[in-house]
């Protein structure tokens, strides 16, 4: 009797644990597909009794898969680091603080590296204003062209001479190294999915001002003053607002990209 009862206890416990995420996992024992029981091992309750048998066989799905892969292919790098999280830890989950920290070292090597060879470093095409945009359909399958009327002040924002460049940067780097809790200042990451360039603009209190062009496909990163902002943009010809309070490094990912 009081093996039925812990064995009826564990299933409501695991029913109401997928249930509660919105996600049904109750065939996931017989999943051969190694995304789903990837997801299920983030979602799932630690206490889950499935992790044990779902946990070793998504592993060796893994080494399989790299074992297999053609070369070129493009998913064994995200397989060998799922591999390897997975070794040390129930699942590949990755909290707020852990994707600051690998956004935070990605930032440090970029700025790095401009400061050694130089503003070359940065790869940027100008915009012509008369060029065009396509935003994506809205009621129907036609597509309308956006002007980017941005253009000209896009590339006068992006086209730094190498001093400011190198100010700039060594004040970023000083950002992302700096740990002070009572600093007044701190990084603001634009991340553009989007087709096409924006300038991010953040109006804090009285005058505080700051503008941040981003090309499309790119990223680009400021320094600010700690407090409360609106963030404002044109992107792909759609208006974006949004008011962020800025206390810690910050990263902010916009739009998407039409190509498949």
């Amino acid at each position: 009797m009081k093996k039925l009862f812990l064995l009826f206890s564990a299933l409501l416990f695991v029913n109401f644990s997928a249930q509660s995420r919105g996600k049904d996992y109750s065939s996931i024992l017989k999943s051969k597909s190694i995304y789903e029981i990837n997801a299920f091992l983030r979602d799932a309750h630690p206490d889950d009794p499935r992790r044990s048998v779902l946990k070793p066989r998504v592993m060796e799905m893994m080494k399989d898969y790299i074992k297999n892969a053609k070369p070129g292919d493009t998913k064994v790098k995200q397989m060998q680091d799922w591999l390897a999280m997975l070794k040390r830890r129930p699942s590949t989950k990755i909290s707020f603080d852990e994707m600051n920290a690998i956004i935070k070292q990605k930032q440090i090597a970029r700025y790095q590296k401009e400061l050694q060879v130089g503003q070359s470093a940065v790869v940027y095409t100008p915009s012509n204003p008369q060029n065009v945009y396509i935003a994506a359909a809205v009621s129907s399958s036609k597509t309308a062209a956006i002007p980017d009327t941005e253009a000209t002040e896009f590339n006068m924002l992006m086209a730094e001479n190498p001093v400011e460049h190198k100010n700039k940067t060594v004040k970023i780097l000083n950002s992302l190294f700096d740990n002070d809790p009572n600093a007044t200042e701190c990084i603001v990451m634009i991340e553009n999915k989007s087709d096409c360039n924006i300038i991010i603009r953040m109006e804090g209190i009285g005058t505080t001002k700051y503008r941040l062009p981003v090309p499309a496909h790119g990223d680009n990163s400021i320094v600010v003053q700690k407090g409360d902002y609106l963030f404002t943009g044109i992107v792909c010809g759609a208006q974006y607002a949004s008011q962020k309070t800025i206390q810690k490094p910050l990263m902010v990912a916009l739009g998407s990209s039409s190509k498949k």
